[in-house]
């Protein structure tokens, strides 16, 4: 029987040898020849998750009230995470996170060969600023992100930038709810609000070439 040490020893061997990331590469690029990526729409949210028995790369969040580590996860529009978590301490602000996770949703997407451009980025107000637009914008992309008024008295100056509440509604149906608990209740729930969304759209198509209503 193998001491906690050695498990330890080999998890990070495995880890500076980047198998885990070959694993996670060869998972999205089986998504993608099973034909289940729908990368017209990334959704992009970072979370806060608690460490009571202490960690690596841990600090308190101030607004969550418990003592952790933040992660910010990029999905496409049918739920599949396409991107390597981002994580960092749970005192750190989450808008420098997306910075870090672009160039590596980039080289996913260049090693399974995705095209991104012209796709839009869905995320919440907290990662609107102007790095993290123009990060978005030289990949091609469309960032669709909640403006964050931070408490102005007199509106902001310049060009509007660009919302589109429709496509930001996935998050906030799925705020009020208390969590998922599992992976698999957060793939059913979410795939079927952007079903809906499709639906209503008429963006989906019957065998027989109807377009469906809510209703049916």
């Amino acid at each position: 029987m193998r001491s906690i040490t050695q498990i330890y020893r080999a998890f990070r061997r495995w880890q500076s040898d980047g198998c885990f990331d070959a694993i996670f590469e060869a998972s999205v690029f089986r998504l993608h020849c099973d034909d289940r990526l729908d990368t017209r729409i990334i959704h992009g949210d970072g979370t806060t998750s608690a460490a009571k028995k202490g960690g690596d790369n841990l600090g308190f969040s101030g607004h969550k009230k418990v003592k952790g580590c933040k992660v910010l996860a990029l999905c496409d529009r049918n739920c599949n995470v396409i991107a390597p978590f981002v994580s960092a301490p749970g005192n750190r602000n989450e808008s420098p996170l997306l910075r870090e996770a672009l160039p590596r949703l980039t080289r996913i997407v260049h090693a399974v060969g995705l095209e991104l451009r012209g796709s839009v980025v869905s995320l919440d107000g907290v990662y609107g600023c102007r790095r993290n637009r123009k990060a978005i914008f030289n990949r091609g992309m469309v960032p669709n992100i909640n403006p964050n008024e931070r408490k102005r008295k007199n509106p902001r100056r310049g060009r509007k930038p660009l919302f589109n509440p429709a496509i930001f509604a996935v998050k906030r149906r799925t705020r009020p709810m208390l969590g998922f608990k599992t992976f698999r209740c957060a793939r059913i729930l979410l795939a079927g609000i952007e079903i809906m969304h499709m639906i209503a759209k008429g963006q989906m198509k019957c065998a027989r070439g109807t377009h469906p209503s809510a209703t049916d």
